[in-house]
């Protein structure tokens, strides 16, 4: 009996630091790592008529005695998130229930420990887009290459470009090439050297010099592999000339001032300006335009375009300039990607369109299929 009654004291004594039900601490769901969430439900907790408002919460790991105060919250906030956890160490948190009168009920969790989590269950909805896209551009991309032919409308500038390097061909001047001052890792740049080997191509067959000076060294090195693969698929490996691809400065101004100095002493009949351009763009457009050379400008920076578009006589607007490398080769790989990305955007335009007539009749249940977490 004296036992019995000994263990109910000590269990009073011990009650108010005991992990009840109510309080726990978990590794933040769907996160990558650094984050505990600890959880309080307020109907589960015995309040013992404190009425409680507040809540401290502090921390300490496996291995420590002290405790860290880590933040202040509202007894009816229900969570707290510790962001500042390393991940893999066992952390246990001590709450500190307050209530109006001062006094303090104390709650502690279990030990519990961080780590990243390799999928976010909250944006399965983009995993199956991602698996959708995939599939439609594999399937167009299969369906080219086993010898269906896909219609892409005439692009003028780029219709042009045969008959600008035919000219420069009959008034025996080179053809000049300009990427602009993107690096290698712009989108931008890659598209150009796909332009790139293709008008090689043409001026290997039509044996004119091809002049492409460079603001970037890389880009410099990735375009002499490029002209020189061109030039041997043609068969005249021996008409290229290394020379003519060159690296100049990255210097903006310094890039524009040389290129113009290449017009003005070697009179290109043809200037190419297919890369990224800021505000260099007008300065080569309008030296071209001085010594009347045909021009072609494709770029993806939507301010320069207007400049291109006063100064040269052919611009490839939007997503010509990406669809140029498949519309000058006729890769049935490239051809099956466009054809892809084209019905990828007629499906996400119906989706758009279902989705602003599902809100406007109060259907909101469409919307929540695409909303992410």
């Amino acid at each position: 009996m004296k036992t019995l009654i000994l263990v109910i004291i000590i269990t009073f004594l011990l009650l108010p630091i005991c992990a009840f039900g109510g309080v726990s601490a978990i590794d933040t769901p769907n996160d990558d790592g650094e984050s505990i969430t600890i959880i309080w439900n307020p109907d589960s907790i015995p309040s013992n008529n404190l009425k409680l408002t507040r809540v401290k919460i502090e921390r300490r790991t496996s291995s420590e005695s002290g405790w860290e105060e880590i933040g202040v919250a509202p007894f009816s906030q229900r969570t707290f998130i510790d962001d500042a956890a390393d991940d893999g160490i066992d952390y246990v948190y001590r709450l500190l229930f307050t209530g109006e009168n001062g006094k303090a009920l104390i709650y502690r969790t279990e030990a519990v420990h961080s780590s990243a989590q390799i999928f976010n269950t909250k944006r399965i909805n983009v995993l199956i887009g991602i698996i959708i896209c995939i599939f439609v551009l594999l399937y167009y991309i299969y369906r080219s290459q086993k010898g269906r032919q896909f219609y892409v409308r005439p692009i003028p500038g780029l219709q042009a470009v045969e008959e600008a390097v035919g000219r420069a061909t009959e008034l025996g001047k080179p053809v000049l090439y300009s990427a602009g001052r993107g690096n290698m890792q712009r989108v931008a740049t890659i598209a150009s050297m796909t332009v790139l080997s293709s008008v090689a191509e043409k001026t290997a067959e039509y044996n004119i010099p091809l002049i492409f000076p460079n603001n970037d060294a890389v880009v410099t090195a990735v375009a002499q592999e490029v002209v020189y693969d061109a030039y041997a698929k043609t068969g005249h490996p021996d008409r290229y000339k290394e020379d003519d691809i060159f690296y100049l400065t990255d210097s903006q101004f310094g890039y524009a001032a040389a290129v113009d100095g290449i017009m003005l002493r070697r009179k290109p009949a043809t200037n190419l300006f297919m890369g990224t351009f800021e505000a260099e763009s007008l300065i080569l457009a309008e030296t071209g335009n001085s010594i009347g050379a045909i021009q072609i400008a494709g770029t993806d920076s939507t301010i320069q375009l207007s400049f291109f578009i006063v100064a040269c006589d052919y611009v490839l607007i939007g997503e010509e300039y990406f669809a140029a490398s498949g519309y000058l080769s006729q890769d049935p790989m490239i051809l099956g990607s466009l054809k892809g990305q084209d019905m990828l955007k007629v499906v996400v335009g119906v989706l758009i369109l279902l989705g602003a007539l599902a809100v406007t009749f109060g259907f909101t249940g469409f919307l929540d299929i695409f909303s992410i977490g």
